[in-house]
């Protein structure tokens, strides 16, 4: 046979779209012609499947003229996941292989030089993928390098193998029954391993009311600003948060998984284990949110399902914090380019933490400001007030006399304030589908029931400060959860007026 037709997948966003290698062998001068819309990557593949060819102890058709193409044509390929697709549809063409056997499989690999196969991006995108596809009726299994398949195996009922190199897939793609003491092994789903140890807060002390913000924060999934001097406790209090919030369920942790494996970060030891990412303030907004050609996550989406910590919030890029405000919203990144467009999950949980001033003692009681009223304005300015009204708590946390920190005990642990996290989070679940923080406007009609004290009180107050529909709306949600943490049905007016408190925004020199 002359023509051979081979399955994989090419990566457009978190999606995998199927795309077919076609391979022609005719005779004429030799060439090895590939078509299809390929990046430089996917070009070069024709030098390395021609060595892993001949160093893997196989023939490789040098008197022929070879054409490949990478259909649809209209679809961006890159990477070198298609050098063993390629590589095995040059040997189908030539008659080596079996086409039976060969098209009840999907491949992708990098191959090196020598013929051992490379782990590639992505390998969990195309799990997904193919499970969809099983759910219609076409049953193809996946072969994959054996790291990347080990990642590809967390999909449920994924029929995935792993390979050493380009000679262990032909072996069992031969026109003769393969040896029976090489079968296929199918790679096992990973365990869920215990979590790793994060840091305790039984290691803050005192700061009750910025340890309180973070449980709430944890309860239900609010975004939290800690403002404060130096050293008061405020990369501690936010590195601690992670460790409060409830398990993984299974969907989470598979999008999680798998734009961390577009990322290639992702480490089987981390499955169902939330993420937490804590880019530099030099970040970019393409770092953030993520960009290029072809378009990859970024900070947030990497962030999907986890936290999100942004030390030193006014030192971002204005830029960079503006792009934040439209993910906060809908917790989704709409990516787009002249060539193409990418859509990412980004449902993180945003925790920053920034100084009042420039030095960073204003309001300290235990040294003095030296900043004049235009500075700290000028300072605080750097965070708009649209990005300011998406995060629904806003913390002071004072710097503590060294006498107090001396004398105070330690604090509630982690474990503790996460059972009652849990259980407030059970809570709102079984009223609603999701957490708090995500309730939509109807949701809050419905769920945030006030009574008519809480409900004149907060009228009076968000009318004498001025607040804005989502600040209100805002309020109402920690206040929920609030209510949650209490057991409590419905709102009372101390749960709002707790929830206000965390609304008190920024405060000028």
């Amino acid at each position: 046979m002359s023509l051979s037709v081979v399955h994989s997948h090419a990566l457009l966003g978190l999606q995998a779209q199927q795309v077919q290698v076609e391979v022609h062998l005719a005779n004429g001068l030799p060439s090895f012609t590939l078509v299809g819309l390929a990046d430089t990557e996917v070009k070069e593949a024709r030098e390395r499947v021609r060595a892993a060819i001949a160093n893997s102890g196989l023939e490789f058709p040098v008197n022929k003229r070879i054409t490949v193409n990478l259909a649809p044509a209209d679809l961006p390929k890159d990477s070198g996941r298609f050098d063993l697709p390629i590589a095995l549809g040059i040997l189908a063409a030539a008659g080596l292989l079996d086409p039976v056997k060969l098209g009840g499989y999907e491949y992708a690999g990098e191959l090196s030089l020598g013929g051992e196969l490379r782990p590639v991006r992505g390998a969990l995108a195309m799990a997904l993928a193919l499970a969809a596809s099983q759910s219609h009726g076409q049953g193809r299994a996946l072969v994959l390098p054996e790291l990347s398949a080990q990642e590809a195996a967390c999909v449920p009922d994924a029929r995935v193998y792993g390979a050493r190199d380009l000679s262990e897939v032909v072996r069992r793609l031969l026109p003769a029954e393969p040896t029976e003491g090489e079968p296929w092994v199918r790679v096992s789903p990973p365990h869920r391993l215990a979590p790793a140890p994060q840091p305790d807060m039984v290691d803050v002390r005192g700061q009750a009311g910025a340890r309180r913000a973070v449980e709430v924060a944890a309860a239900g999934g609010h975004s939290l600003l800690l403002m404060g001097p130096p050293g008061s406790g405020k990369s501690m209090l936010a590195q601690r948060l992670a460790g409060l919030l409830p398990p993984m369920q299974t969907q989470e942790a598979l999008e999680s998984a798998a734009i961390a494996s577009l990322a290639g970060r992702f480490v089987p030891e981390h499955w169902a284990q939330r993420p937490t990412c804590a880019p530099h303030h030099t970040a970019s907004a393409i770092a953030l949110v993520g960009g290029g050609s072809p378009p990859r996550p970024g900070e947030i989406s990497l962030a999907h399902g986890g936290v999100l910590f942004l030390d030193e919030l006014p030192e971002f890029p204005r830029a960079a914090l503006e792009a934040l405000r439209e993910p906060l919203e809908s917790g989704r990144i709409h990516i787009a380019r002249a060539a193409q467009r990418a859509e990412f999950p980004a449902r993180f949980q945003l925790v920053a933490a920034m100084n009042p001033c420039p030095c960073g003692h204003l309001g300290s009681s235990v040294r003095a400001c030296r900043c004049t009223p235009e500075q700290v304005a000028r300072y605080q300015g750097k965070i708009s007030g649209p990005l300011l009204d998406r995060i629904d708590l806003q913390v002071e946390v004072p710097a503590l006399p060294p006498q107090d920190l001396v004398q105070a005990s330690a604090g509630e642990s982690s474990a503790a304030i996460a059972q009652r996290v849990q259980a407030a989070r059970q809570l709102a679940l079984a009223r609603q589908p999701c957490a708090n923080a995500l309730l939509s406007v109807p949701q809050i009609d419905q769920h945030c029931l006030l009574h008519d004290s809480a409900r004149e009180f907060l009228t009076h107050a968000a009318t004498r400060l001025g607040w804005s529909g989502r600040s209100i709306a805002r309020c109402l949600k920690v206040a929920r959860t609030i209510a949650d943490l209490a057991a409590s049905q419905r709102i009372e007016t101390a749960h709002v007026a707790e929830a206000m408190q965390y609304r008190r925004g920024l405060k000028g020199g």
